[in-house]
């Protein structure tokens, strides 16, 4: 390589013209002697501090595309469970709604059950009562049959003004109870 240069060198020195370098005072040797420097800071530069500076920008970069993808891949994870997510949700609406309808199926039939019940015990406690009335019109009847015959055979006594006998009695008070009941 060194005389690759100093072959450039000389070419260089021979098409300058000598006012250029005298001019100027550059002489080829050191400039030759500059450029093996500069090759030699070149080369210790590359091999310790851009060769390790290039190789850690490299892993850098390799560590940031996998990062990216990673997080590309957890975007992809994320939108399919958001999917998922929303599937159950829209189950668990229809789950709830369809046990929102069954309550209120079952709640309408309970009170149609209780209306029903209500009804019966009122039509129960109706016809009771009705009973209990006709009970205590007949007994009423009864007692007042009883009573118009006791004062039949009181009115009998006095008109006719004579005591009856228990025999007379209880003919009249049978006569006017048939004719009483037949009315």
């Amino acid at each position: 390589m060194m005389p690759f240069l100093l072959a450039t060198a000389e070419a260089a020195h021979a098409a300058v013209a000598p006012s250029l370098t005298e001019q100027f005072g550059i002489e080829p040797k050191f400039v030759l002697m500059q450029m093996v420097s500069f090759l030699i800071l070149f080369g210790t530069l590359y091999k310790f501090a851009i060769k390790p500076t290039l190789s850690t920008m490299d892993e850098r970069n390799k560590q940031i595309g996998s990062g990216l993808k990673y997080a590309a891949e957890m975007q992809a994870k994320l939108a399919a469970t958001q999917q998922e997510t929303a599937a159950l949700i829209k189950t668990a609406q229809l789950d709830a709604q369809k046990i929102v309808d069954e309550s209120r199926k079952a709640a309408k039939e309970l009170a149609e059950r209780q209306q029903k019940d209500t009804a019966d015990r009122v039509a129960d406690m109706l016809a009771k009562g009705q009973q209990g009335i006709e009970l205590e019109h007949r007994k009423m009847l009864d007692q007042a049959r009883g009573e118009i015959a006791r004062l039949v055979v009181t009115t009998t006594e006095r008109v006719l003004a004579k005591k009856l006998t228990d025999s007379d009695r209880a003919a009249y008070n049978e006569a006017a109870t048939k004719e009483l009941a037949s009315n």
